[in-house]
């Protein structure tokens, strides 16, 4: 923020019985302002920057067993919410092997950098508390995702089946990244879970059942012989 003259003589506060201008890291003042506060002899104090937990807490450094949330509002690191990320994390890592495993297939590879995307949005939609963005996957929209998913006889012409290790790299690769997922709705669930057991983030939590329908469709396709 840039403080004004007329900013500056609304913001004093009286400390200890004098008059006081805090300002805070990264505020700027105009030289008006800053001349007035000479003249009035009003000592000017940096704020530091704090940090506040759930429980009322502040701290002006970071400890090390805490992160953050949100803003400056820190967490300990066992913080549901925390551990969400950390299986967002571990989900891209698993995206980026099977990606790397089945690079010699240009459609799959696509498919899962696709994935990949949505993954890192449903971060984004986390910290900043925004929506997560219609889905749509390779060509599919939310509801075909899941009638594909359901009824692969019908659009592929493969039954759902059992995976067996005679089924190929792809059809396993992608076995293991849809239980990868999986596991981050399940750390999703208990992310968002209201004292009284209501989903409040229930968009991520269909954007990553969406993201295991596709492992699925994938997995039928290669099954099927059209990957």
């Amino acid at each position: 923020m840039l403080y004004t003259e007329e900013n500056v003589k609304a913001a004093v506060r009286t400390q200890d019985g004098r008059r006081v201008f805090w300002l805070k890291e990264g505020d700027r003042l105009t030289p008006s302002a800053r001349d007035w506060l000479q003249s009035e002899r009003i000592p000017i104090e940096t704020r530091k920057k704090t940090y506040t937990t759930l429980f009322g807490g502040e701290f002006t450094e970071k400890p090390e067993e805490l992160t953050h949330l949100s803003g400056n509002l820190l967490v300990p690191k066992t913080h549901p919410r925390i551990a969400f990320r950390g299986q967002i994390d571990a989900l891209e890592a698993e995206l980026l092997l099977c990606q790397h495993a089945l690079r010699e297939k240009a459609s799959l590879v696509a498919a899962l950098q696709e994935m990949l995307d949505l993954v890192r949005s449903l971060i984004r939609a986390d910290v900043l508390d925004e929506p997560v963005a219609p889905v749509q996957l390779c060509g599919l929209s939310d509801a075909e995702l899941r009638e594909h998913s359901h009824f692969p006889d019908k659009y592929y012409g493969q039954p759902h089946f059992l995976p067996a290790y005679t089924d190929g790299e792809a059809v396993l690769r992608l076995n293991r990244l849809r239980t990868k997922v999986r596991e981050t709705e399940l750390s999703c669930c208990r992310a968002f879970a209201d004292a009284d057991g209501k989903l409040r983030r229930v968009d991520i939590l269909q954007a990553l059942n969406r993201l295991s329908s596709l492992c699925w469709i994938l997995m039928i396709r290669c099954k099927a012989g059209k990957e």
